[in-house]
């Protein structure tokens, strides 16, 4: 018998050779691949398929969509309370609903003493010139270049150096309005700056809690150490702007309070104005 001819109960026809079932994912030999790629992968919120590849090599639009106004969080009963008394204590700051001062930074004095002392040594300086020119021919009464006697030209002079006194005095008086009007303040949510440049120039500065990556201050010298003031630093994430404050009374305990707040509203806790 031929070992090649087929056995009994067997059939002579061809078993097609075995082949490796599709891997999930994969397109079998019935499926094209053109077939999967059509097929959605997921749907918008209105029913529309959403593909993979789009079809046609037009680009697919994604609708969203958000309530029409947005829902704020909830604000305490406390913070309506602080935010209303930080309205009523400082009436000029741009506060946001629940937004309220914990720490309003003061100028130390000594900034009051370099404005004064400089206006002193002015005016000293203009009694010295009086006396210089007109003391030694205060009772010759003699005519001088000017045709006039000793005595009316001192009196001249006296008036100049009168007015003159008085438009120091007045520009010291403006330079403290504007040295005390330069104020910065500490929020639950921001830092604010007021900066007073001159008496028709002023603005603002405001940097969110949760861009401020460092804060700082500094010391410099025998004096600011023995009166305990300083400059207070701060800087920001993405641009890298620094704000400086100077002349800032007692600024290691005004920076603890601020690194805090950071800590506090980076972390999503509430920020507590008694911690120091």
């Amino acid at each position: 018998m031929d070992p090649n001819s087929p056995q009994p109960g067997q059939s002579d026809q061809k078993q097609p050779p075995h082949q490796t079932p599709p891997h999930p994912g994969q397109p079998s030999a019935a499926q094209p691949y053109s077939t999967v790629a059509d097929q959605p992968v997921a749907y918008d919120n209105q029913g529309r398929p959403l593909y993979a590849h789009p079809q046609g090599g037009q680009p697919q639009m994604v609708y969203m969509s958000r309530p029409m106004d947005p829902v704020h969080p909830p604000i305490s009963e406390d913070a309506k309370r602080r935010h209303a008394e930080s309205k009523k204590r400082f009436p000029g700051l741009n506060l946001s609903d629940g937004e309220y001062v914990i720490s309003a930074v003061k100028r130390h004095p000594i900034g009051l003493v370099r404005i004064w002392g400089i206006a002193l040594i002015i005016v000293l300086a203009l009694i010295g010139m009086f006396t210089v020119l007109f003391a030694q021919d205060s009772g010759a009464g003699v005519d001088n270049a000017f045709g006039a006697s000793s005595g009316a030209f001192a009196a001249i002079g006296l008036g100049v150096i009168a007015f003159m006194m008085i438009l120091v005095a007045i520009g010291a008086l403006i330079a403290t309005y504007v040295y005390e009007k330069n104020e910065f303040y500490l929020t639950n949510e921001s830092v604010i700056q007021e900066i007073q440049v001159n008496l028709f120039s002023r603005h603002e500065q405001t940097v969110s809690l949760a861009n401020i990556e460092d804060a700082s201050y500094e010391q410099n010298g025998i004096l600011p150490h023995i009166l305990n003031y300083g400059r207070i630093r701060l800087s920001t994430e993405g641009d890298e702007t620094t704000y400086r404050f100077s002349y800032v009374s007692t600024p290691k305990r005004h920076i603890a309070i601020l690194n805090n707040a950071v800590e506090a509203f980076k972390n999503g806790r509430p920020v507590d104005p008694n911690e120091n």
